[in-house]
């Protein structure tokens, strides 16, 4: 292989043992590449530290100033790795999102990479240079930090990986590749070989935190070949292909981060006040999964991270309104081609009505099922999975 892209999550670069594990992991696939660019995240829970302590100065800060702080996570450890690498004999060089070129829009907390530079990139390779970049982050036009929502950095190595024409990128974390569920609570679930990038597509934007959603449609796009794997274990590992016609399910996703939010008034809401609430939602990089208007309120769902954001535009802009808030959770049943196969949805409605479930609504695509309820336990979860996924 000439060129490599190579991204560890923030479990596999949480302290300097791990440190090690992982330059070992870098120098191995250096001797087989010529380039070798990592990709990394900030260690262990920095980001949800750094999320902890802004928020005990302020309950909804500032989001340019949240990008600038929680940027720094990824630089401590690229800094940390190219100091060990060094040490180890195999030069290397850290870089910051934009020393490395990566140029975004100005949505903050959840930018778009626009392009990238990669010139700086090419000249450190040139070098003979291990080039290890911050994931997670880049440079608007204005020069202002800005980073690409969580689980971005996998998006960055993936991009990079587009820019330098590099033939494999790997996603290195602390599980051996793409699971049936997540087997912190399905001891059952078995690791998948392969899953397409609709499949994969459908799982990320179902709530699992397995791969970064913008990383599978920027690799579908540009045909990527990536492989999901353990840094701390050489067997296994998954690989996301193009479409599988295999009609089965590959995965199950229980989603309970979500928030149902209505606003209500007695009197009717005209369809300007639509545009207008939708708008105000957008303006402030709210984006809703529904968006649903009856006589005399509007309904939306939005994830549970964001709900005292929203609460504070609502009654600030809304007044008028009364805001209610309620949890959600939402059940995804994933694999190609599932929706033609009556049995599979037929199964699901069993078993929810087994455990006494109420279904609040049931959306079909052509990877997936989805049904939203109230609530659900681990086990009826167990349950779905035994019944649903082949060889388990």
């Amino acid at each position: 292989m000439n060129t490599v892209v190579l991204k560890f999550g923030g479990t596999s670069v949480a302290d300097n043992i791990k440190l090690n594990v992982v330059a070992e992991k870098v120098i191995s696939l250096k001797e087989e590449a010529k380039n070798v660019v990592v990709v990394v995240s900030a260690q262990g829970k920095t980001t949800n530290q750094l999320i902890k302590e802004a928020q005990e100065l302020s309950a909804i800060p500032e989001e340019r100033e949240m990008d600038m702080l929680l940027s720094t996570g990824e630089q401590v450890t690229a800094s940390k790795l190219s100091i060990l690498l060094n040490r180890m004999g195999y030069p290397a060089i850290s870089l910051t999102g934009w020393q490395a070129g990566i140029k975004t829009n100005s949505i903050y907390t959840s930018a778009k990479i626009e392009q990238i530079n990669i010139s700086r990139i090419e000249e450190e390779l040139g070098k003979g240079n291990i080039v290890v970049v911050t994931g997670f982050q880049g440079l608007d036009e204005k020069q202002n930090i800005t980073t690409l929502g969580r689980g971005g950095s996998d998006t960055t190595a993936v991009a990079l990986q587009v820019a330098l024409k590099a033939d494999k990128c790997y996603i290195f974390s602390d599980v051996d590749g793409i699971y049936s569920a997540d087997p912190n609570m399905i001891t059952m679930a078995k690791r998948l070989d392969e899953i397409s990038f609709d499949e994969m597509q459908e799982v990320a934007d179902s709530g699992a935190r397995v791969l970064h959603n913008r990383c599978i449609q920027m690799g579908k796009k540009f045909e990527c070949d990536i492989v999901s794997k353990s840094t701390f274990s050489d067997e296994g590992g998954t690989k996301i292909c193009p479409k599988i016609e295999t009609s089965e399910v590959k995965s199950i996703v229980k989603n309970d981060k979500l928030v149902t939010i209505q606003m209500e008034r007695e009197e009717p809401i005209k369809k300007e006040e639509v545009y207008d609430v939708y708008q105000s939602l957008l303006q402030n990089n709210i984006i809703v999964e529904t968006f649903q208007k009856a006589k005399c309120y509007l309904q939306f769902r939005i994830k549970k991270e964001e709900q005292n954001k929203v609460q504070e535009l609502l009654e600030k802009n809304y007044p008028i309104y009364e805001i209610t808030q309620k949890d959600l959770v939402k059940l995804s049943i994933v694999g190609y081609g599932i929706t033609q196969d009556s049995q599979v949805l037929h199964e699901v409605i069993n078993i929810l009505k087994e455990y006494q479930i109420e279904i609040l609504n049931v959306n079909l695509t052509q990877a997936k099922i989805e049904v939203l309820v109230n609530k659900m336990e681990d086990n009826m979860l167990a349950e779905l999975h035994q019944r649903l996924i082949k060889n388990s």
